[in-house]
């Protein structure tokens, strides 16, 4: 290694590094003939594409290059040949408009390996990933120690031991801790390369920002505002009394330009006061009959004001049997329907109430999001299923009349948030409805959760509202640092299960 470092500098190629380029790939493949670019076709690539040709220097000399390409994915996302890739040793298969940064070159000079070097330039190609707004890096890896394997192990058998750290692979072990996985064995990809016996792994890096170009005139948020409703309990004289409250609070959340409004489980409970001479199950049933113009209203509300309303939860009739369902209504003017799928003992002592039996996630113009109803959050295999179909936002409308009942929903809403790396938003009532039998008194804290890793609070709380007092709560989540956690966290829950042992699955 050499000593004495001065300087170490990251700089686009230019001609005028040609010669000094030249003679370090002919150091670096002395086994390969014709083993250099020729000067044309470097002049080519840095007309074409200079900020996709680096040099690394120590002290002012050459000490590593990277050349790429910008190519479409949907070419070489197959396999091919290292001939293919480059157009016949052209470069004419560049295209400045290609969606993904093919890598042709990388070489960190002997005498300066050992300084990370190597490292400085896939971290440059990254950034450059990120700031083109490509999908990500691909390249064909050599395996230069696969010809001393290649009598007792098929090329994936190979690669299997490199990743068991059983072999070590200096190129391959290399791109592994720099993020890059394997997708396919391709075989004959570099002519001459017999340290390889001419394989190659295809090895691709995603890049998580990556923005699929919109052809619609619609905008792709990361940056959400949720505005979660701390609904009092209190007496309404009306259906209209109570939906003048709900659209006061709309109007709040919305006037922060939130993106999304919660309201809690049983909102309108209030609006049995005056069926409370009837027994519970049949004071119930009289309150679903309210649901249909209270969606309406929702769904009119969502338009006007420019927001997506989650209604918390409502009781609901279908061929005469009573459920526990809510609606997304957005703010395009559409809705779509939820429903509680474990019903609690009282629920269905009490009212009869039955179970629903659809689980699914939501579209909507903040990406998917996930909506369980207070006791659904209590059973991990719901939200996983929301998470393996891409949920990235859960919420929870509940009710709970006690602080160990609250306690429940919070902790497990807690534990979603971290076991399936997204956001979990709950919120529920306060208060007491003395004239309401089943619903007398209220326990909330409304809260949002993150997972737990240095891009989020410490103690993966988000924000909080106070306990058992009327509010709203905003808060801005960013799902790009989702994104980053997947890939980069210092834990990967859902990368790491061991679906070798177990699977989950909907019926």
């Amino acid at each position: 290694m050499i000593r004495n470092i001065e300087n170490i500098e990251l700089e686009f190629l230019t001609i005028d590094d040609y010669q000094a380029l030249k003679s370090a790939m002919i150091e670096t493949y002395p086994n390969m003939e014709n083993s250099y670019w020729k000067e044309n076709l470097i002049q080519k690539l840095i007309n074409d594409f200079p900020q996709g040709q680096v040099v690394i220097k120590v002290n002012g000399n050459l000490a590593g290059c990277a050349l790429s390409l910008r190519v479409d994915y949907a070419q070489f996302d197959r396999p091919h040949t290292y001939r293919e890739v480059t157009g016949n040793y052209t470069f004419n298969t560049l295209k400045k408009d290609g969606d993904v940064l093919y890598g042709i070159e990388v070489f960190i000079k002997s005498e300066f390996r050992g300084l990370r070097l190597g490292r400085r330039l896939y971290d440059y190609r990254k950034e450059l990933c990120e700031r083109e707004n490509l999908r990500g890096i691909i390249f064909g890896g050599r395996i230069p120690n696969y010809h001393k394997y290649s009598n007792e192990l098929s090329p994936k058998q190979y690669i299997e031991s490199v990743r068991r750290k059983e072999i070590h692979d200096p190129v391959l072990n290399f791109q592994i801790s720099n993020d890059f996985h394997p997708s396919k064995i391709m075989k004959g990809y570099l002519e001459g390369d017999a340290q390889s016996n001419e394989y190659a792994v295809l090895l691709e890096w995603d890049n998580i920002y990556y923005q699929k170009t919109n052809t619609k005139a619609a905008t792709n948020k990361k940056v959400i505002r949720l505005g979660l409703i701390q609904w009092q309990m209190r007496s309404y004289k009306n259906l209209e009394d109570l939906m003048q409250q709900a659209e006061f609070f709309i109007d709040s959340v919305s006037g922060y330009r939130s993106d999304f409004a919660l309201f809690p489980e049983f909102f309108n409970a209030p609006l049995m006061a005056e069926n409370n001479h009837l027994k519970e199950s049949d004071a119930i049933r009289e309150l679903a009959k309210h649901t249909s113009e209270i969606v309406k209203k929702f769904s009119e509300l969502a338009i006007t004001y420019n927001i997506n309303i989650i209604t918390g939860s409502m009781p609901e009739i279908i061929d005469d049997r009573l459920y526990n369902a809510g609606y997304l209504c957005k703010r395009d003017g559409t809705t779509e329907r939820y429903e509680k799928l474990h019903v609690t003992p009282d629920e269905a002592k009490v009212w009869g109430m039955q179970g629903g039996s659809e689980l699914r996630t939501f579209d909507t113009d903040c990406g998917k999001i996930g909506i369980l109803i207070c006791y659904d959050a209590e059973f991990p295999e719901l939200s996983r299923l929301l998470a393996d179909d891409g949920m990235d936002i859960l919420f929870v409308p509940f009710l709970t009349d006690t602080q160990n009942g609250y306690s429940r929903v919070r902790h497990c809403a807690q534990a979603r948030a971290i076991e399936n790396e997204c956001y979990v938003a709950i919120a529920g009532s306060v208060g007491n409805l003395p004239r309401v039998n089943n619903m007398d008194i209220q326990y909330a804290q409304s809260m949002v959760f993150t997972p737990c890793d240095f891009s989020f609070p410490a103690n993966g709380i988000k924000a909080e509202a106070t306990p058992n007092t009327e509010m709203i709560l905003i808060c801005d989540v960013d799902i790009d640092l989702l994104r980053e956690l997947n890939q980069f966290g210092s834990v990967k829950n859902l990368r790491d299960r061991r679906k070798d042992l177990f699977e989950l699955r909907k019926k």
